[in-house]
């Protein structure tokens, strides 16, 4: 794998992460406004995020990790 396809990856990694953690918070912040639960949601949603940033995150650099494995036992 190439160095620019590597650093792309790595740039939509940084992007997905940004993005899972956000839409968690305003999805929390939106239904505590909704719900009149101030705090409790938009921790719920910071937690989501954080959980489906790691996810995604490991998702998206098993190909980058394994590819590096093959290329040194080559």
């Amino acid at each position: 794998m190439s160095r620019l396809v590597a650093a792309l990856r790595l740039t939509g990694v940084g992007f997905f992460v940004g993005g899972s953690i956000a839409l968690g918070v305003f999805a929390g912040l939106w239904l505590d406004n909704k719900f009149g639960t101030e705090p409790i949601l938009v921790i719920v949603g910071l937690i989501f995020g954080l959980v489906v940033a790691f996810y995604g995150v490991y998702q998206m650099l098993l190909p980058l990790l394994h590819s590096k494995r093959d290329e040194e036992n080559s």
